[in-house]
């Protein structure tokens, strides 16, 4: 997920976070020794242009161990799909490094795409609690996180200011403030990604995981999904379309359609991630000041968001492994973390950056998304993970669209996810 950021940043940025990381201890050398020597970073495409800078940086200081860096379509499944055709050609294979969708992280190590690294090389307890777990599999660690995300629940603070009505902190608030507030400010009601695509996955998850349930175990080994609170959290949003708190429109948003509508002043609350918030708060926004941001709710107080973000991975045929994992180290080092901020606009893992009074002024909803993020959890491990998001993706579009009971669609959820992991 992409955030777009106006503010410009010139050379004297870079040369701060490479005085930085020098003085942290990474130093220059000739990158001849050992297994060390030029790399292949991909990545999915950058839409703001900060990782080039940040990875000249790097060549600057590490003649010998030079990074080209190979963007790939801005869609994450295409994306995952060059990934995958390219790892699957073995010592043939392009790629060095990987910027993967936290998601991939299971699939890739299952299929030996990916090698397991030692956790003593990396500051894994500077980073945020829970994003240590999108980068496991099978207790190993086998990435780095490199930046990560949570949803946010947006609102208009202006209308519930004239309303005199605090932001949601339940479903129920939720649905009286959507159903009531709304019309009365000629505004629809909630929205979040309810295409049927992987946006849909993540909220269905998030109303599941909100509810106290899970949909996988044991690393996709074990189906879990068939509870009632995952018949509270599907009935959730199959409800809010019955009842027309939803709208029906909703059920073609992915993320920059309901940014959008948002933007537009046309929903009261919205679903997204925080790249939504930089946007709808940017100059020129019909809402800019407007808007508010707090965690998202649940049944009976703030809900569990799915975590979003990337990790770094090391390709089990890297031609030179530990400057691969010399590279991460850089990456996820705190200055160039404030410059992944900074420049990029993306949520950085480093727990201290959140904690930052200057970061904090320019991006005064770090304090929300740091509390979100420490709540949230993965989206469900599976070695199949593309095909349980499909199966997902299904099965909650026809409980929203009425096609089928939440409690019906529970019970065929449970069943062919059982077939995904018998395959």
């Amino acid at each position: 997920m992409r955030w777009i950021h106006a503010a410009g940043r010139g050379l004297l940025v870079l040369v701060v976070v490479l005085t930085g990381y020098v003085a942290s201890g990474a130093h220059a050398d000739d990158g001849t020794s050992g297994d060390r020597g030029p790399l292949t970073l991909a990545t999915a495409g950058d839409l703001t242009g900060y990782l080039g800078p940040l990875l000249e940086g790097w060549n600057r200081t590490h003649p010998g161990e030079e990074v080209t860096l190979v963007e790939l379509p801005d869609s994450a499944d295409e994306t995952h799909a060059q990934m995958a055709t390219d790892l699957r050609d073995g010592d043939r294979s392009r790629f060095d490094v990987l910027n993967i969708d936290v998601s991939w992280t299971s699939e890739f190590a299952a299929a030996g795409w990916i090698r397991p690294l030692p956790r003593d090389r990396f500051p894994l307890k500077a980073f945020l609690r829970p994003v240590v777990d999108t980068a496991t599999y099978d207790g190993r660690l086998y990435a780095v996180p490199y930046v990560t995300n949570a949803g946010l629940l947006l609102y208009r603070k202006d209308v519930l200011a004239a309303e005199g009505v605090p932001p949601p902190r339940t479903w129920a608030e939720l649905e009286r403030d959507a159903k009531t507030i709304a019309p009365r400010h000629g505004l629809d009601g909630y929205a979040g990604q309810f295409l049927p695509y992987e946006g849909l996955t993540v909220n269905a998850a998030e109303a599941v995981y909100s509810a106290g349930g899970s949909i996988l175990g044991d690393e996709g080994a074990r189906v879990t999904v068939n509870s009632a609170a995952a018949r509270e959290g599907i009935g959730f949003l199959a409800r809010g379309v019955r009842e027309g708190w939803i709208p029906r429109q909703a059920l073609t948003y992915k993320e920059e359609e309901s940014k959008q509508a948002f933007r537009d002043g046309r929903l009261l609350f919205l679903r997204n991630w925080p790249y939504a918030y930089a946007v709808a708060s940017a100059p020129g926004s019909p809402v800019a000041g407007k808007i508010g941001a707090v965690p998202l709710p649940g049944p009976a107080g703030p809900g569990r968001s799915v975590l979003g973000g990337s990790d770094l991975a090391v390709s089990t045929h890297a031609r030179h492994p530990d400057s691969a994992a010399r590279l991460i180290a850089y990456l996820t080092s705190e200055p160039v973390q404030r410059q992944v901020l900074v420049r990029g606009a993306l949520p950085p893992v480093r727990a201290a950056l959140y904690d930052d009074p200057a970061l904090v002024g320019e991006f005064p909803y770090l304090p929300t998304l740091r509390e979100s993020v420490l709540r949230a959890a993965p989206r469900p491990k599976s070695p199949r993970y593309d095909q349980v998001s499909l199966v997902v993706q299904a099965v909650v579009r026809d409980a929203m669209t009425g096609h089928e009971t939440p409690e019906d669609a529970v019970r065929r959820l449970a069943r062919e996810l059982a077939a995904v992991s018998d395959r």
